[in-house]
């Protein structure tokens, strides 16, 4: 009986410095030269894909939420197959041992990121054990949003389904009252992305002036609003998700999914979403619901790990996404999506997060103490987090307004 073949992930590092010592002596420095890293990253390197700009490896996140770097076994089967066929190798070389193997089951999540120079993996390693450290006793609610921030990019790669962000605006002194409805999607037809946005305001409302909330339903940034009374408002946006569920899975966007999935379900809209999920799946899906939230993944990138939620315009800001006329549903919808393809397209969350804000992660304080359990929230700086805050805040000498007297007496 033939054994079945077990795929699966080698770490990097069991490749790169064990691999070789358990080889005959002969065989050693093929192997070491063909796994040097001024090597793996060249274009000529065997291992080197067609159409990848840099070396292709694995980031793969552990049952306990560590990271690793791996090889596949098909590259490390290629590999050993490709120094016997050059000569190099007497014998075709062993495999590591079995022990070495990470199955599926072993790992939460897989994804590929490459790497253009030697300085580039010597990096990434680096800051994935600082990383490491970091997430000693990490929030769960934050190990879960670094999960979900992982799947979203894969299933981003895939180019599969329609990715469709929604916002709602109601009138601020009746939240029955829906006042207007934005939505912004991509899909892709023969791998090109294909966009689509609206933005629809109730006749009947149009009168309703925001007491707290900023009135701009009629500075739709991206096309031509449309007027229309509350029947038709209901219809179309039960049309839309209908329609949008035919292309295979649907990934429904919110920016703080809450009161947005509350109207999409109210009596005003009723729109038909019998399986609406809020897990995504471990395997590419064929078709369902689902539901993505921009600030749960804006909060797995800075590290946030407890209950404080960003609003768009700081999401947005962070993200170096320009914004206009906020609180105009269509905008906001727009922007929505703008934020997840921003985050989803992008290299995988440490990273990422390192390339947008380096070196703010950790006791910052001091750098050289010890990082373990330092965790990795973004220390933004005051005038990243307030649009307001003054260029010349702290310029200029400190004034000292204690009266004479006072000071006498101290």
């Amino acid at each position: 009986m033939v054994s079945p073949v077990i795929t699966g992930y080698y770490r990097y590092t069991d490749i790169f410095f064990e691999w070789h010592q358990a080889l005959p002596e002969a065989d050693r420095s093929p192997l070491r030269a063909s796994l040097a890293q001024d090597a793996f990253v060249h274009p000529d390197h065997p291992l080197h894909k067609e159409g990848i700009d840099g070396a292709e490896l694995f980031l793969g996140t552990l049952q306990n939420f560590e990271t690793r770097l791996l090889f596949s076994s098909a590259q490390v089967e290629y590999l050993r197959y490709w120094l016997h066929a050059m000569g190099l190798t007497k014998n075709l070389i062993s495999l590591p041992y079995s022990d070495c193997l990470l199955t599926e089951s072993s790992l939460r999540h897989v994804s590929p990121v490459t790497f253009k120079t030697k300085d580039d993996l010597k990096g990434a390693l680096k800051q994935i054990e600082k990383n490491n450290k970091r997430l000693k006793g990490a929030d769960p609610m934050l190990k879960t949003r670094r999960e979900i921030f992982e799947r979203v990019r894969t299933l981003w790669v895939e180019k599969i389904g329609v990715w469709c962000a929604l916002d709602f605006e109601a009138w601020d002194r009746d939240h029955t009252m829906l006042t207007e409805f934005g939505w912004s999607f991509v899909r892709w037809i023969d791998g090109q992305q294909v966009e689509e946005q609206g933005h629809l305001i109730v006749k009947e409302y149009r009168h309703y002036t925001n007491t707290f909330v900023q009135n701009n339903r009629e500075h739709f940034s991206f096309g031509d609003s449309e007027l229309v009374n509350r029947s038709a408002f209901r219809t179309r946006i039960q049309n839309l998700v209908a329609d949008l569920q035919k292309d295979g899975p649907l990934f429904l966007i919110f920016h703080d999914n809450n009161q947005d999935i509350k109207y999409l379900k109210s009596p005003t809209v009723n729109a038909d979403l019998p399986n609406l999920s809020f897990l995504l799946p471990d395997a590419k899906p064929d078709s369902g619901v689902f539901v993505l939230d921009t600030s749960d993944l804006f909060a797995a990138l800075e590290g946030e790990g407890g209950h404080n939620r960003r609003s768009l315009e700081r999401v947005c800001r962070h993200l170096q996404i320009p914004t206009s006329f906020l609180h105009n549903a269509g905008n906001d919808a727009h922007y929505t999506l703008l934020a997840i393809k921003e985050m989803a397209s992008g290299d995988p969350l440490d990273m990422q997060r390192e390339k947008r804000w380096p070196n703010r992660t950790g006791n910052t304080a001091h750098p050289t103490a010890p990082q373990t359990g330092a965790g990795v929230k973004v220390k933004f700086e005051p005038w990243e987090e307030d649009s307001d805050f003054s260029d010349m805040e702290g310029v200029g000498p400190i004034i000292n307004k204690t009266k004479p007297e006072e000071q006498v007496a101290a």
